[in-house]
């Protein structure tokens, strides 16, 4: 083979093969291979080099995707394990379940699939707590409850929040005697201070009018009831309605917070406030069809 023919090859094989300082997310293979000449050629031998491209990075990613979907599978049965809603805010959540939720949190938390949760249409919907972190507002809300009103007389059966643009309306589900049913309203408004990070600012709490369940009531109490009932009838429209219709307390100015959103997707929202302290929900209803983000911008 004479020189030129050589340099020839070389300099093919040398175009083929990648530089080892490449970042390509593709793995190549290379093969050479040497022709003869045709026929009244005056060059000897010819070259080609030859180059195969697999992809690597859709394995890399059905794997990733797998260890998020078995990290929230393993969440979710921690807060099963560990007595659920109930547990939680009756103070029956032992050291142990706790510290075991936390850590399940923090491995989730790393998978995020989302880099701007703030604005993606995920967020919106409405969200069942799961777990309240300590010292969070849910599960002060919850422990006040529980010091007023006995165990035996009181129980905060849910906690949900409604987000829809910009807004959100809390909602704590009270039993007491096991008979009446009632709600505790909050409206707090949300705005965006960064990709990750919001602020919320509370509006109005209402005191909804509370629901009897006649055919539970204890028959000692029933006396007592009938009495509040007709004493209620008996006051003035202008005091008896907006009794009826909940009684309502303005916050506005009085309490905001800041927090961050550590995860979400279509079915579990993690949040830490300042103290980073995780408040877990999981979705009521239908998710938005795809992952995006409704408005890239925001106000920092």
């Amino acid at each position: 083979m004479s020189m030129a023919a050589s340099a020839s090859c070389i300099s093919a094989i040398a175009t083929c093969v990648p530089s080892s300082s490449s970042k390509s997310s593709y793995a190549s293979s290379s093969s050479v291979t040497l022709f003869p000449p045709q026929r009244g050629s005056t060059r000897r031998w010819s070259c080609r080099a030859m180059v195969q491209q697999t992809v690597q990075g859709a394995p890399a990613a059905y794997a990733k995707e797998m260890e998020r979907l078995s990290a929230k599978e393993s969440l979710l049965l921690a807060f099963k394990d560990a007595g659920g809603f109930e547990a939680l805010v009756s103070g029956k959540t032992t050291e142990w379940q706790k510290i075991d939720v936390n850590e399940r949190i923090t491995g989730l938390e790393r998978l995020n699939p989302t880099p701007r949760p703030t604005t993606s249409p995920f967020l919106e919907g409405r969200w069942n707590f799961e777990w309240f972190g300590s010292g969070s507002p849910g599960l002060f809300a919850a422990r006040f409850i529980f010091e007023i009103f006995p165990s035996s007389l009181a129980n905060l059966s849910k906690m949900d929040v409604f987000i829809k643009d910009g807004n959100a309306k809390i909602t704590a589900n009270m039993r007491l005697l096991n008979s009446i049913e009632s709600k505790v309203i909050l409206s707090t408004k949300l705005s965006v201070e960064g990709p990750l990070r919001m602020k919320e600012e509370y509006v109005e709490g209402v005191l909804v009018s509370p629901t009897i369940i006649e055919e539970s009531v204890p028959e000692q109490f029933k006396g007592a009831l009938g009495q509040a009932t007709n004493a209620l009838q008996q006051l003035p429209a202008p005091i008896r309605d907006p009794v009826a219709s909940g009684l309502k307390v303005p916050l506005s100015g009085s309490f905001q917070r800041l927090f961050m959103i550590s995860y979400l997707d279509e079915e579990i929202l993690i949040i830490r406030n300042t103290a980073g302290i995780p408040e877990v929900l999981t979705r009521l209803d239908a998710a938005p069809s795809s992952l995006g983000d409704s408005n890239p911008e925001y106000v920092s």
